[in-house]
């Protein structure tokens, strides 16, 4: 009898420690997690030719230079394996700059990007796993801001004429997105998450260059932008 009192004390130990061994509820139903972290905006693009009028300029072409900014996202779940996710953050600024034939005129510009996104996001694994790596799909809609055009690129489109002054328009549109990405749980309210997304993204320029005698000409041209977006970031369940 003084033995099983002896194992009852040691019986109770062990539960305790599997008790603190047991994983904390990671992300669950109902839960919502914010997210904030660095994004970089890796384009795979192209441009086609400037169009001054019916006038095709031969070689001529547009780089737009890579991004970086603040991500924020606001994560709810549905069930313990499906979320919704609203991206959002700082928009980027992007520099447009000459290549080709244009390639002289250095910098033609530049442009503050907007696009917010929501996905939807299945998370692998269960509410208590450390990791979850996880594929979402979405759609973003795209517009363009602080459009700012160099004075070499006006003086190109204006002829030689100092009273020219020109202005962009860059359409919007929405797109699809592509998402992967994994989250590790450091405990059940602290993770980490990177991910990686492709959004195929086109927009086109209509460039207007008002001259001294009151004409107003115009220029166009498409670009293909098609961001990669890495993220890193750390999340917050509440």
């Amino acid at each position: 009898m003084k033995k099983q009192f002896n194992v009852l004390p040691k019986l109770a130990a062990l539960s305790v420690l599997a008790a603190f061994a047991a994983p904390a509820m990671a992300q669950q139903a109902g839960d919502n997690l914010v997210n904030a972290g660095w994004a970089h905006l890796g384009l795979n693009q192209s441009s086609e030719p400037l169009k001054l009028g019916t006038f095709t300029v031969p070689n001529s072409g547009a780089h737009v230079s890579n991004a970086d900014t603040l991500l924020l996202s606001f994560t709810h779940f549905i069930t313990d394996n499906v979320a919704v996710t609203a991206d959002l953050g700082i928009p980027p600024k992007f520099k447009l700059n000459g290549s080709g034939s244009l390639n002289g005129l250095g910098q033609l510009g530049t442009a503050t990007q907007w696009s917010p996104a929501m996905l939807v996001k299945y998370y692998f694994g269960d509410a208590n796993s450390q990791f979850r790596p996880y594929v979402g799909a979405g759609a973003t809609y795209v517009w363009y801001s602080n459009i700012k055009l160099s004075n070499s690129l006006t003086g190109l489109l204006g002829g030689g004429d100092p009273g020219a002054s020109t202005s962009a328009d860059l359409s919007s549109s929405f797109a699809p997105v592509a998402n992967v990405g994994m989250a590790y749980n450091f405990d059940k309210n602290w993770s980490a998450n990177v991910s990686l997304s492709y959004v195929p993204l086109k927009t086109k320029a209509d460039l207007a260059t008002r001259h001294s005698d009151g004409t107003t000409t115009h220029a166009t041209t498409k670009i293909t932008l098609n961001p990669l977006v890495s993220v890193l970031s750390v999340g917050y369940k509440f």
